[in-house]
């Protein structure tokens, strides 16, 4: 379902990363970075912004089903800094196996499933867009592909060796119900692993935007979760927690997005502030304390 269309505020947006590259520079910048980002806050303040593209654009919040299914087909194709210092991470995990069954929850187009498939585990995708798993279907072939929701999984209990969900659950308001299920379907002594954008990102840039098929501006809600929120779900539903990353920014921006046209402060403003975060926790055997 749309919501009201609003409007993304392009000079409002770029001055607050001129901002933050001054805020988080404030003591060890040199003077001629200082003087660069006053003059481009001036420029962008007064109105006369060269370069910046447009002043603002009308943008769609979106609904989990036609979010993806507005961003099914270009999702692939779009570069993100998230994907790049998450997966290293993430495919590390898988490599210390052992090779199974493995479930991926809100599959998307695929992403993990193949994955999980190019190191031998019999994969289930699971994802409540069929337009996702249309694209997911194309890319493994052989696997298990089922339309469910993360809150409530078509997989049996104690069924896989290991549930993966992957930059998705930061869309869900609570995360109590979706841990659960992935604790739900893992057979005791089996691993969960979840990625999701870092609460630090999603609470000093808010929404990610991205272009729908008929070029229009729109965003799925990310909304904050602590650290502590993913350790209260874990312990919740009976799980372990065995390790935690927080890959940082590599100073990597989207070609074409907003942040090029202020590439320096963009970088500086993200430097160093990790994006991502990487949960890895185990079932416990019967009989052994979570």
């Amino acid at each position: 379902m749309l919501s009201e269309k609003s409007e993304f505020r392009v000079r409002e947006f770029v001055l607050g990363i001129e901002g933050l590259a001054l805020l988080r520079t404030a003591v060890d910048a040199d003077d001629d970075f200082v003087a660069r980002r006053v003059e481009e806050i001036r420029k962008f303040a007064s109105g006369s912004g060269e370069g910046l593209p447009g002043g603002g654009a009308s943008v769609d919040e979106l609904d989990l089903g036609a979010g993806y299914a507005a961003w099914a087909g270009r999702y692939d194709s779009l570069p993100s800094s998230y994907i790049q210092v998450e997966e290293p991470i993430v495919h590390g995990l898988y490599d210390q196996g052992p090779v199974g069954t493995a479930l991926d929850a809100a599959c998307g187009t695929g992403r993990q499933t193949e994955a999980l498939a190019a190191r031998g585990y019999r994969v289930i995708g699971v994802d409540q867009s069929p337009d996702m798993l249309e694209q997911a279907r194309r890319k493994v072939p052989d696997a298990d592909f089922r339309q469910g929701r993360l809150e409530k999984l078509p997989v049996d209990d104690g069924s896989v060796d290991l549930a993966v969900s992957t930059l998705a659950l930061t869309h869900l308001p609570d995360l109590t119900d979706a841990v659960a299920e992935l604790a739900r379907v893992v057979r005791p002594g089996g691993r969960v692993i979840v990625s999701d954008l870092h609460p630090f990102v999603v609470s000093l840039q808010g929404q990610c935007h991205f272009v729908t098929g008929d070029d229009s501006l729109a965003f799925v809600r990310n909304h904050v979760h602590l650290a502590s929120d993913y350790l209260r779900a874990f312990t919740a539903a009976g799980l372990t927690v065995r390790a935690c990353f927080e890959p940082l920014f590599n100073g990597s921006l989207a070609p074409g997005g907003y942040e090029e046209f202020i590439a320096e402060a963009a970088r500086a403003a993200w430097r160093d502030i990790p994006i991502v975060i990487v949960w890895e926790a185990v079932k416990p055997l019967e009989g052994e304390q979570s």
